[in-house]
């Protein structure tokens, strides 16, 4: 009995339309036409005998169906990158493309210092960089989007595995005139009243949250911003007090601002920064070899700062 299966691309085609929601974004992601892509889709389900998308002229719906096989579709496309990145491993490392995803809050800090240095290391490695919030970055990351990830831990990322790079103190800023004199504070001496956190989903807002130990801080908190710049510009206005990394401060996130930071009086008082990929992967070697790199690099930095 002959048995006809779906191409690989056709299941990339299908995960596209999945993640656009759109015939012509999804065929622009592709590099190819949108009537290509959409007679992909459709040989596809003459194969299979069934129906995955229902086709308006404004909506794309996917049937329940269609949802199931679209997923299927991404954890096998998945699984067959890795096939490449087994044999790709074997020979040089750190070559050819590598997806890496960086949260917020390291992402404008760290990586116009690293990347150059990064590049002459290793120029046969074509590093893509997408930034996105902790939880959307570990989301994409097990959906295969993603091959590694830049995060401040510890932070709940799923079954991953990781390698530290460095710690990167986090330091209270305060509006000019309000920062007390001694050059620490005591967790006990911030008002909830007058914090300032990031909203969720940003894993700083949790890191902030344990160096305090205060769980009261959790319900008075105000947690509205959507990136640091934005709290950052909220203190300097004199509307509260919130944490910020070490590296964003040598970064010059303060420069033409009135804030005054002091050091928190608390051994959880910084963020690990980490690479961190799937357990399953078989680049573990070369992310290892990465992080290594990459600690090198922000070790060199700091001692030169």
């Amino acid at each position: 009995m002959s048995v006809h299966l779906p191409t690989i691309k056709q299941l990339q085609y299908l995960i596209a339309l999945r993640q656009h929601g759109h015939f012509g974004r999804a065929a622009e992601s592709c590099f190819v036409t949108q009537s290509t892509l959409s007679a992909g889709i459709r040989e596809l389900e003459s194969l299979i005998g069934v129906t995955l998308v229902e086709r308006t002229r404004r909506v794309v719906r996917f049937t329940p169906l269609g949802t199931r096989i679209a997923d299927k579709a991404l954890r096998v496309l998945r699984e067959t990158e890795e096939l490449a990145d087994m044999a790709r491993a074997e020979g040089q490392p750190l070559t050819g493309e590598l997806r890496m995803g960086v949260i917020p809050t390291i992402a404008p800090f760290l990586l116009p210092a690293l990347l150059p240095q990064l590049r002459t290391a290793w120029p046969r490695l074509k590093l893509f960089l997408r930034e996105e919030p902790s939880q959307a970055a570990c989301d994409a990351l097990h959906r295969g989007q993603l091959d590694c990830v830049l995060l401040a831990m510890p932070f709940a990322c799923g079954e991953v595995e990781s390698a530290s790079l460095f710690d990167d103190r986090l330091l209270i800023a305060f509006p000019a005139g309000d920062a007390p004199r001694d050059k620490a504070v005591d967790a006990s001496d911030i008002d909830p009243g007058r914090l300032l956190l990031l909203e969720d989903g940003h894993c700083l807002k949790e890191h902030a949250l344990a160096a305090c130990n205060r769980p009261d801080l959790r319900a008075g908190a105000t947690m509205m911003g959507t990136s640091l710049h934005t709290l950052v510009q909220m203190v300097d206005n004199g509307l509260g007090v919130t944490f910020v990394p070490a590296m964003a401060i040598e970064s010059g996130i303060l420069e033409h601002t009135r804030i005054v930071t002091r050091e928190l009086s608390s051994k959880n008082a910084s963020r690990r920064i980490a690479l961190v990929w799937r357990r399953s992967s078989p680049r573990e070697e070369e992310f290892r070899l990465l992080a290594a790199s990459l600690a090198e690099i922000a070790g060199a930095r700091e001692k030169a700062a």
